[in-house]
């Protein structure tokens, strides 16, 4: 019995297997669409395994991947002792811990999933397409806070070299999982009782709990302008968040949806684009699941869109 069998009947019916696909390279095709390879096909999928290390222990999945499109399909149950030496021999990993399978997980793999073995080495994950829950257990807006102390971020678009990035992390103590992993800084969000929005009260900011699909610059500043044409939630000064902005909603603790940021925000935004330009070329962006910051082209399909304004 092979693998759509083990699936079961929600087995897509097209499966072919990238063995050399690494989380390296998913973030490259996926996420900061810097990678040699262009998805513009939205219907297209990958599918390959590879090792999360967010959990423990670490754990095999079998992955599907799309331009808009991420799901893990099933968990294998291999050898822990294969798995921890695959981890191992990685150190760190290149996406924190996401960790690529080696050529011992790869023939286990044909041996006891693709061609034979027991139908238990494969766990199916439930398709799970229930609304996403945004309720919040955040304060209110309106309700008393504690004194906090309030930090001025900058709010103008800048260009922004990559030897600059680490300093502005450190000169705010931000969180960033690459570069300042010991971060402090907490934000202290409220709920403003729009379903809409909550504000980061220590920057003074406002944010969107949603945002746009995946699009380029051109189309994410024609979002914010529609935004603002329609005074969403009432305002119509919406903008693209700084870099400083960003980074200040950053915590180094996964939460349920795997985003690095409070839950109260969509799943549906896992990186944005950011006001802040590359110096020389390049825009800037957040990524809420790496929980870093990055750079890549704008021109083509790039990142989702988030707004915020200032208080």
């Amino acid at each position: 019995m092979g693998l759509r069998e083990k699936l079961g009947p929600n087995a897509p019916a097209v499966m072919a297997i990238d063995w050399e696909m690494t989380p390296a390279d998913t973030f490259g095709i996926f996420e900061s669409w810097g990678g040699k390879i262009r998805v513009r096909n939205k219907k297209e999928r990958y599918y390959y395994f590879y090792i999360d290390g967010w959990v423990a222990p670490p754990q095999l999945l079998f992955m599907e991947r799309g331009i808009k499109h991420a799901q893990v399909l099933a968990r294998i149950m291999a050898p822990q002792t294969m798995i921890d030496a695959c981890v191992a021999a990685q150190g760190k990993g290149l996406l924190d811990k996401s960790y690529a399978i080696d050529e011992s997980l790869k023939n286990w793999l044909i041996a006891n999933v693709l061609e034979g073995g027991a139908d238990s080495l494969v766990v199916p994950y439930a398709d799970d397409e229930a609304e996403e829950s945004l309720a919040t257990d955040l304060p209110r807006r309106d309700a008393g806070h504690p004194a906090l102390e309030q930090v001025a971020l900058r709010h103008q678009p800048a260009f922004i070299a990559e030897d600059e990035v680490e300093g502005i992390i450190k000169k705010f103590d931000f969180y960033d999982s690459q570069r300042h992993p010991a971060g402090t800084f907490q934000a202290y969000l409220v709920d403003n009782g729009d379903s809409l929005t909550v504000s980061e009260l220590k920057s003074g900011v406002m944010w969107q709990r949603g945002g746009c699909d995946i699009t380029n610059h051109r189309n994410v500043a024609t979002y914010i302008k529609g935004l603002n044409e329609q005074k969403f939630a009432g305002f119509n000064d919406w903008r693209l968040p700084t870099m400083e902005e960003g980074l200040a909603l950053l915590g180094p603790v996964c939460n349920d949806k795997g985003l690095m940021i409070s839950p109260c925000f969509s799943k549906e935004q896992p990186f944005i684009f950011l006001a802040d330009e590359r110096k020389p070329g390049g825009f800037w962006f957040i990524d809420f699941k790496q929980g870093t910051v990055f750079w890549a082209s704008g021109t083509i399909p790039g990142a989702f869109g988030r707004a915020c304004r200032s208080l």
